[in-house]
């Protein structure tokens, strides 16, 4: 898959020299149920017709450049996980366009003279409710109108799963909340967070219960505080665990500004420091609480243990 990083209004002529394609575009935080649909029909119609399958996402999220803050919001799937996914549906091109105040302030018109026409589409693909251009005036309505008759176009209607419209709302109140385990529902995958292993303070290691320190590589959703089952890729093995995310609160009065993320892996006895790894976030066990005494703690991680390793069986 080829991947085009986009900055309007410095666009790459040798863009528009690349074959006719069918095109899904969206924001696609999460490439959950809803957007592969998307993603799989633009391929399936480039198929048919004999065209290249191409996506167009957006970086950063444009409430963070339209919104009153500039912090960035916390993602399912940051932008570099989002490209590995889409890469894995076997489309041949990926355009990551910085949305930026210019970018923002195009008219629809102008969005699909220069990222739809200009780049030789000869289809789009987008859910029923993406809008485009300032203020998001140009929708799936208006688009037949915008294309001048260059491009046809398919909407795709909203996805339910038990009642429930899959969506990257949906999914994140899921992990705000705990509920890893009804994720793969909706995304058809567990959760996952990439990150590095640092040095913590070892206590795990004092009370026999080593655990690998994880801090997200990018601005990942937090799950809520807590026990869980979880799965870890390390040195390209997938080993079982119990992590903990959360503050501490036996060994800390004060609360961080963020939840330290520690694994605990089953079997396992290496060095992996400085390790780059990927948590799969399988099932809550229980909330965070305060102990009373280490020996209280101990018992209870033995018993977190035993319930991960029975989820696991």
């Amino acid at each position: 898959m080829k991947t085009f990083r986009i900055e309007y209004p410095d666009l790459n002529k040798e863009l528009r020299k690349e074959r006719e394609a069918v095109l899904a575009i969206g924001y696609f935080d999460g490439i959950h149920l809803g957007h592969k649909h998307v993603i799989e029909t633009a391929k399936h119609i480039a198929d048919e017709r004999g065209y290249e399958s191409a996506v167009m996402t957006f970086d950063p999220h444009p409430s963070v450049v339209l919104g009153k803050g500039d912090k960035e919001l916390a993602h399912i799937t940051p932008v570099i996980d989002k490209e590995k996914i889409i890469e894995t549906l076997g489309i041949d091109r990926l355009y990551i366009v910085n949305f930026s105040k210019e970018f923002a302030a195009l008219t629809p018109q102008n969005f699909v003279d220069l990222f739809i026409i200009g780049f030789n589409i000869k289809h789009v693909v987008a859910g029923f409710d993406f809008s485009f251009g300032k203020k998001g005036e140009g929708t799936m309505e208006t688009l037949p109108f915008h294309s001048r008759e260059k491009f046809g176009h398919t909407v795709i209607h909203k996805v339910s799963i038990n009642g429930e419209k899959v969506s990257s709302t949906l999914i994140r109140k899921l992990i705000r909340e705990g509920s890893v385990s009804e994720i793969p529902t909706y995304m058809d995958r567990n959760y996952q967070i990439r990150g590095s292993v640092v040095h913590g303070d070892k206590r795990g290691s004092t009370i026999g219960f080593p655990t690998a320190n994880v801090v997200p590589s990018d601005t990942y959703i937090y799950p809520a505080t807590g026990v869980y089952a979880v799965r870890m890729f390390v040195e390209n093995e997938w080993c079982e665990g119990v992590c903990n995310v959360g503050y501490k609160p036996t060994f800390y009065s004060e609360q961080a500004s963020v939840p330290s993320i520690e694994v605990h892996l089953f079997s396992f006895d290496r060095f992996i420091y400085g390790k780059e790894v990927t948590i799969e976030w399988c099932k809550r066990l229980r909330a965070e609480k305060k102990f009373s005494s280490i020996d209280e703690l101990i018992q209870q991680i033995s018993i977190d243990k035993e319930r991960a390793n029975h989820y696991f069986q």
